[in-house]
């Protein structure tokens, strides 16, 4: 994959790298990265040395037919985990415990904080389960990540990718361990997601939002769903009128028939 995958992507779309220096030739680190577009788990990979695994839903690899087992052989050729996220406790489980394997192996572990993807290009606020109970239960060092532009490159809904330089810049590890053993207290891990954030920030530049990425895109549905049922109660408003409209000629035109002198 390193080779077909990762060269394919270095030789059509040349992202530009910052920070290489940063990720340690051995052990485990998290790179723990802003999230803009599905591309985000293939470009990051692609520009290191190391494999990077990710957690990824279960669908990508329990799909049925052809299509569903090329799928599920694709996501595991460059390092991804199917993690069930048909319950959200469950879920964060299995990625903590992912998470936490991975990095006893010596490997490094990719992961997004906000959770999902940002709706609009912006820095959501960092779920604080996943990323500082990994980070504290292992120990093991934190590269904040900042993916610049890729959501350019393949917009939601977006079939054929866009050919242009996406960036990436890899920050300073972040040391964690004066909070060893504190993975349970939800105040230190407010504070550590925080941190990562606000390095994260820095490093991409993004407008921040101090709220979560599924709260703003449950607003978005909701404001899309609600605009289209006002369209919908406007059609209807308009037709109703029309038919008014009508009705009151088609009157009109009959009180005048009966009122000729003809008639």
């Amino acid at each position: 994959m390193k080779v077909t995958v990762g060269g394919s992507l270095k030789l059509a779309f040349r992202p530009w790298v910052e920070g290489l220096e940063h990720v340690p030739a051995t052990g485990p680190a998290i790179l723990a990265s802003n999230h803009l577009s599905f591309s985000d788990s293939f470009f990051l990979p692609a520009v290191l040395d190391r494999k990077v695994t990710f957690i990824a839903k279960a669908e990508y690899f329990n799909t049925p037919g052809v299509k569903g087992r090329l799928t599920a052989a694709f996501f595991k050729g460059v390092g991804q985990l199917p993690v069930d996220r048909s319950g959200a406790r469950g879920a964060g489980e299995a990625a903590i415990k992912s998470g936490i394997e991975v990095l006893e192996r010596g490997e490094l572990f990719g992961i997004y904080p906000e959770g999902t993807r940002s709706p609009d290009g912006r820095l959501y606020r960092g779920k604080p389960g996943g990323l500082a109970r990994v980070a504290l239960a292992t120990g093991a060092p934190v590269l904040p990540v900042a993916m610049i532009d890729t959501e350019k490159i393949q917009p939601p809904g977006k079939v054929m990718p866009k050919l242009m330089r996406p960036g990436i810049r890899i920050g300073a590890p972040l040391d964690f361990s004066r909070y060893q053993g504190m993975e349970h207290d939800r105040f230190v891990l407010r504070a550590v997601t925080d941190e990562v954030m606000y390095e994260i920030m820095k490093l991409s530049g993004q407008e921040y939002v101090d709220m979560y990425a599924t709260a703003m895109k449950r607003q978005l549905a909701d404001a899309a769903k609600a605009e289209k049922e006002a369209a919908k109660e406007a059609r209807a408003a308009l037709a109703r009128a029309e038919k008014e409209q009508a009705d009151k000629e088609r009157d009109a035109e009959a009180r005048d028939g009966d009122q000729s002198p003809g008639s």
